[in-house]
């Protein structure tokens, strides 16, 4: 049996104020503490923040009577951050403990910073804490594999978080190399990791197969980002069996936004800090639930840098009906794809990077890759660079090409002399590629030249 996720009773607690007290969710229950949270939220943001003010000009609190009133409320959006992040702010810069600059995907386009208080960042941890007792116990240690040496970092965050239920952290931040990690991983015994969904997998795949120098028993893996292959999953689970959860987050959210709970099937929502929404990427309009579109949320507790109706850019779906594990959470569907992140073909189709993802992750020793589309006579080229196992044969690079010949729409465009494929770059330098947003680059866009 399926235990219900801890998450319910915290969200429970924390709505209602009664701490430790156990009750019963509702739906309704959620909804009035929804709304009551969102009318402060918007005081709170015409009074004190610039943008927001003129933003907002004409929806006062007073007139959202229903959680369906947010849909009158205009979208905030990375571009706006960018172009003045200080506007949003609304408290004194003296207050502002964290800030935190998300690069542009694009060459030219501005970064984002993001502003956190001390109770910001305390949000944060009271969620790290309450979501790692879905998937710890006391007594395990993790392994973080996260930025950590910042204060506020988000490894620096969930080393304390967990702390306060007995769980011993052990900060290590993003892999250089694997052959070290490993040995701190048997060294200091840990059985949980978390990660990013590449990194650990570099780790996972590091030894040959057959092959198990290191002592390490790993019975959960958390993936830290958007989008997890589930190839990437596979290989994982294949390595070391475990169970292997995801937790969808990004720097805007505060790092931290759903997690799944043991029965693996769906984020369960942050739903007393957030409002999430999924909308027609191109009209803007709330689909219905089970409808693929664009994730919006909307801040109900940050004070330095609440954010309205903010549109990620990620694509996923509400899962409708109950989740096996009994709660009354929303379940959203895990992120595949960016709203950007699908690019067309001369010769028709999208292809994304979820489509790559799932045939090239496929293919054992590919440990990480980049695509790269560019164009020359109206015909389509598709470029990959893939690092790879350092014990992957030769071979590899006919299984890769394989690979992109098994997506439909590559197939077809190849067949009616659209697109070419490039010669597989194969990188077998052994190191570790830095973590960053994973996109097919498109040379044919101004915004990648």
């Amino acid at each position: 049996m399926i235990s219900k996720t801890p998450l319910e009773q915290w969200i429970f607690n924390k709505i209602t104020g009664r701490a430790g007290e156990s009750g019963r969710l509702t739906p309704a229950l959620i909804e009035d503490y929804q709304l009551m949270k969102l009318q402060e939220t918007i005081a709170l943001a015409r009074e004190k923040s610039s943008f927001y003010r003129h933003a907002l000009g004409c929806f006062p609190a007073d007139k959202i009577s229903s959680l369906k009133d947010l849909q009158s409320l205009p979208f905030t959006t990375a571009n706006d951050i960018s172009q003045n992040p200080l506007r949003f702010l609304c408290c004194s810069q003296d207050e502002i403990k964290r800030v935190v600059t998300l690069e542009s995907s694009g060459t030219t386009g501005l970064p984002k910073r993001i502003f956190f208080t001390a109770a910001d960042q305390e949000l944060t941890k009271d969620y790290f804490h309450h979501g790692m007792t879905v998937i710890a116990r006391p007594g395990d240690k993790v392994l973080i594999l996260l930025p950590y040496e910042r204060p506020g970092s988000v490894g620096d965050l969930f080393a304390e978080s967990v702390r306060r239920m007995n769980i011993m952290p052990v900060p290590h931040g993003i892999i250089r190399d694997p052959e070290y990690t490993l040995k701190v991983m048997a060294a200091e015994q840990v059985d949980t990791l978390l990660g990013i969904p590449t990194q650990v997998l570099a780790l996972a795949c590091h030894e040959p197969p057959g092959e198990s120098k290191f002592q390490v028993n790993i019975k959960n893996v958390i993936l830290n980002t958007d989008h997890v292959p589930r190839a990437i999953v596979n290989w994982i689970k294949k390595r070391w069996p475990c169970r292997v959860f995801n937790h969808y987050a990004m720097t805007e959210m505060g790092l931290g936004g759903g997690l799944e709970c043991a029965a693996l099937a769906g984020y369960h929502m942050r739903e007393a800090d957030f409002i999430f929404e999924i909308v027609n990427p191109v009209t803007g309009e709330v689909l219905p639930e089970g409808a693929e579109g664009e994730v919006v949320f909307t801040t109900l507790t940050r004070r330095g840098m609440p954010l309205i109706r903010y549109r990620t850019g990620d694509l996923a779906r509400f899962i409708p009906g109950p989740c096996p594990c009994g709660t009354v959470l929303r379940r959203m569907a895990p992120v595949k794809d960016r709203v950007k992140g699908r690019v067309p073909l001369a010769g028709g189709g999208l292809l994304s990077m979820s489509m790559l993802d799932d045939a090239l992750f496929a293919v054992m020793g590919v440990l990480d890759f980049t695509a790269t589309i560019s164009s020359g006579s109206g015909v389509d080229h598709l470029a990959v660079k893939a690092r790879l196992a350092g014990w992957a044969g030769e071979k590899i690079t006919a299984s890769i090409q394989k690979a992109l010949l098994s997506i439909p729409v590559v197939a077809q465009n190849i067949k009616q002399g659209s697109l070419t494929l490039a010669p597989i770059e194969a990188d077998r330098s052994g190191m570790l590629w830095k973590p960053s947003k994973r996109i097919i680059r498109d040379l044919r866009s101004p915004s990648s030249a």
